[in-house]
């Protein structure tokens, strides 16, 4: 899969969760299994991965250093009559309300992967965030107490990423808790201006984004370390490809 196609793919991603329940794993299936597919070919038949959307369509636990983590996509190796666990790859795609959510995201990144490194573990991460996306809170309107409704565009700043560039600036060696490599995948959803959107229930919200969904990867530059890879998937697989080989 090239970068190209990687964009399609999350293209999928939005039209599938526009046209599903936004809690539902149904808009996860092609995505997850596209990124499977893909290191699946690239390592070969030695090998096993294993993902919704992806061979058996199921994600598999890995052993941890304290407890098992059920993994997006995992990778096995086949050794006589086993199938000795490697790693494998944490996908997180946030649509809406990235101030409310993107630190306790963070900290279970965090978690999530020295539980798994510190057990001789490779963890990689891809995180897909949009430039602009819309914060759905409660307002008053005409007295009333309106829930559910945009209340506010939000803008993807270096002050946002403060946290990812030190992360990307992290000598993995010492620090066990920071991913073998992350990919940041930041897009542009449409070209229409979003603060149109103010005030918007989610049905309406959906509504117009179903009529102006439109996936490209962001032109804006961040200053990130070698441990963080921007908007490049062909990098970021040709080097988790590499690193699950090199065991």
């Amino acid at each position: 899969m090239n970068n190209i196609e990687f964009i399609d793919s999350i293209a999928n991603l939005y039209t599938e969760y526009l046209n599903t329940h936004r809690r539902s794993p149904a808009k996860l299936l092609p995505f997850h299994g596209k990124i499977a597919e893909d290191l699946q070919k690239k390592l070969g038949n030695n090998y096993i991965v294993k993902s919704l959307g992806f061979q058996d369509g199921k994600e598999s636990n890995m052993p941890g250093r304290y407890m098992n983590k059920k993994v997006d996509i995992s990778v096995f190796k086949k050794e006589k009559n086993e199938e000795i666990g490697l790693g494998g790859i944490a996908v997180k795609s946030i649509m809406t309300n990235y101030s409310q959510n993107s630190n306790n995201y963070f900290e279970s990144m965090l978690g999530e992967t020295a539980n798994l490194r510190s057990s001789n573990k490779l963890y990689f991460h891809i995180v897909v965030l949009p430039e602009k996306l819309p914060y759905f809170g409660e307002k008053k309107i005409n007295n009333k107490t309106v829930k559910d409704i945009i209340t506010k565009i939000e803008h993807i700043t270096n002050h946002n990423l403060e946290k990812y560039i030190k992360l990307s600036n992290d000598n993995i060696s010492e620090y066990l808790h920071s991913p073998n490599k992350t990919l940041l995948y930041i897009i542009k959803t449409t070209n229409t201006d979003l603060s149109q959107s103010i005030n918007m229930k989610r049905e309406e919200w959906i509504k117009f984004m179903r009529n102006n969904l439109s996936i490209q990867k962001s032109s804006r530059q961040f200053n990130f370390g070698n441990t963080i890879i921007y908007n490049d998937y062909e990098k970021f697989i040709e080097k988790v490809t590499h690193a699950f080989l090199s065991i």
